[in-house]
């Protein structure tokens, strides 16, 4: 069987920030082969698009990408449901969707993103009202230890482990996601708003688009931007003492806004408005490391405060901080699990000796919130640590000793710190 196997060098994450040490790279041509594959290893673990910032993603033994299986989108209009493949990105399935008449209601910043590995780690877009990318999941095809398929149905008592699950059961083919009818979404940039306006009104900010995010160097006196993306044609009707930017901008100021999706109002469809990228450019900077921390949004205003204080230590070292709301959900493993959330992301300058020694001093700053690391992203928290703050971590254990026994897609990061 031709399994179309490569050892040469992996290579890194997407942004550089890991070395892949796992011996080679399986790239099958159809399912067959792939669940030949994983029957055959002793140890395998899926790659998708590689935006993991960490070693999540590595394996002590094998990888295996799907990206060349064909899998095709089935959409079941009855049911307002897509079938997709979880190895391909979400801009390539985008448009696919599209066409077909229906829509996500929430993207991350990158539509380059994997589909199987945004769920896998609970990636989120932005809105009060919109959970995460993984709340969307109906149900999950994945490949097991055995090479078996595997289906599970929301509803099903394992479900809200296997969704959020880090990759530790198997090897997601196939995600069913909760669409509905296509929409279109204009883009709105605020300049000049200040932090007294921020922490005063946060929940008004928050709530006037259906996603919102907050961009910030973490300046004494105003933030940089807020970017508002509004479904169909509404336009802002709260400037919130700012001003509306009259040219595109880029989350991180001075970088030339070319990769950015359109904004000053243009209306456009929602997979290229919702992502803050565009699917044909090269995503964000690259040259960056990511951190994220999830709170109860209730402790929204209080946590800012927290990080205005120590704003000294973060400044130089950081490029950007985005702050956007979510809607909570039930997945264990998620960051949002049964509490509407608010999220602090980082994107540092590629410095890694002092971003590993920032970290620490940011997550003393947001323990008294229990923030909740993003999976895929750089934190200094301990298995104890993660124990704390993600209440059903011991459930997900047992769940995956049931369902792969063996550890056959165990790897160091699991075993550090969740298995």
């Amino acid at each position: 069987m031709d399994r179309a196997v490569t050892n040469q060098t992996i290579g890194t994450t997407w942004a550089g920030t890991h070395t892949f040490g796992a011996r080679q790279l399986h790239v099958p041509h159809s399912l067959e082969q792939a669940r030949q594959v994983i029957a055959d290893a002793t140890r395998i673990r899926a790659l998708g698009s590689r935006h993991s910032f960490n070693d999540l993603a590595d394996s002590p033994g094998d990888l295996i990408s799907l990206r060349e299986v064909p899998l095709p989108l089935e959409v079941d209009a009855a049911s307002g449901t897509a079938l997709v493949h979880g190895s391909l990105t979400y801009g390539a399935v985008a448009e696919q969707l599209d066409a077909a008449g229906f829509a996500m209601p929430a993207l991350a910043s990158l539509p380059h993103i994997s589909i199987a590995g945004a769920v896998a780690t609970a990636t989120h877009g932005s809105g009060d009202r919109t959970p995460n990318l993984a709340a969307a999941v109906t149900g999950v095809e994945l490949i097991d230890a055995d090479g078996e398929l595997r289906w599970f149905e929301r509803g099903e008592t394992d479900f809200p482990g296997v969704v959020v699950a880090l990759g530790a059961l198997g090897v997601v083919t196939r995600l069913r996601l909760a669409v509905e009818p296509t929409f279109q979404v204009r883009q709105d940039v605020l300049n000049g708003v200040r932090w007294e306006t921020v922490t005063e009104r946060f929940d008004e900010i928050t709530s006037a688009a259906h996603s919102v995010s907050i961009f910030t160097r973490w300046a004494e006196d105003a933030i940089d931007q807020v970017w508002l993306k509004s479904r169909e044609d509404s336009a802002p009707t709260e400037l919130f003492g700012g001003r509306i930017a009259t040219e595109d901008q880029h989350p991180i100021l001075g970088i030339d806004a070319i990769n950015a999706t359109h904004q000053g109002g243009l209306l456009g469809p929602w997979y290229d408005r919702l992502p803050h990228f565009r699917m044909g450019f090269t995503p964000s900077n690259g040259t960056e490391i990511q951190s994220e921390y999830l709170l109860d949004r209730r402790h929204a205003v209080d946590a800012i405060q927290a990080l205005r204080e120590i704003r000294e230590q973060l400044v130089g070292l950081l490029q950007v901080c985005e702050i956007r709301t979510m809607a909570a959900d039930d997945l264990w493993l998620s960051a949002a699990y049964e509490r509407d959330t608010v999220a602090f992301h980082f994107t540092w300058f590629r410095e890694p000796e002092a971003v590993h020694a920032v970290l620490p001093a940011l997550e003393r700053a947001l323990a008294p919130f229990d923030a909740r690391p993003h999976w895929g992203k750089w934190f200094a928290m301990d298995r104890s640590g993660l124990e704390q703050v993600f209440p059903r971590i011991g459930d997900f254990r047992d769940l995956a000793g049931r369902l792969d026994p063996a550890g056959t897609f165990r790897n160091d990061y699991l075993d550090r710190l969740v298995l």
